[in-house]
């Protein structure tokens, strides 16, 4: 029966064909969010500490000279971390306590969408936080330092029918 322009078979078929790259996910979500993170650690050195310091300090963050300059190393050396696959659960977790953080401390005021010209809100905190949560889940996938290093096994992602602690199952 068709469904708009496309019949349900062609859209299965279609849908089928994608999981072919579920393999790349974790790859894709180590670029962007370590982009991100490392993009921001960068950015609190290059602006100067100092000013990062005093907006901690006006969000009334713990100890803001000590917070400040350990979330930016956090930021910055988590974020390479994540982009290279290395140590790639901690680097997620870490990154993940940082948003964490800034969700509490920054973005309970201004809510999921900030007002027109204020501060962001917190979509992009909460989108990277649930992507770091799936990074967690799922490891840093075939193309990392931790899989060269040996340190993560191969996950049930790479080999469709195949489950990592059962041996071969059937497709369907």
């Amino acid at each position: 029966m068709p469904v708009g322009f496309l019949h349900m078979e062609s859209l299965r078929t279609f849908l089928s064909g994608t999981q072919r790259f579920a393999v790349a996910v974790p790859l894709v979500l180590r670029i962007v969010i370590g982009g991100v993170m490392t993009y921001h650690g960068y950015q609190k050195f290059d602006d100067g500490i100092e000013g990062a310091e005093m907006f901690f300090e006006t969000v009334d963050a713990p100890a803001a000279s000590v917070t400040a300059p350990l979330v930016a190393v956090v930021d910055l050396v988590a974020g390479i971390a994540l982009i290279l696959g290395a140590a790639t659960r901690l680097a997620a977790i870490a990154l993940g306590g940082v948003l964490v953080g800034a969700l509490i401390l920054v973005k309970t005021d201004i809510g999921v969408i900030g007002s027109m010209g204020e501060m962001p809100g917190a979509e992009l905190d909460l989108a990277l936080l649930a992507g770091l949560v799936v990074l967690v889940i799922l490891g840093p996938g075939p193309v990392s330092v931790d899989r060269a290093a040996g340190i993560e096994p191969r996950s049930g992602l790479e080999s469709p029918g195949v489950e990592p602690s059962h041996g071969v199952t059937s497709r369907s």
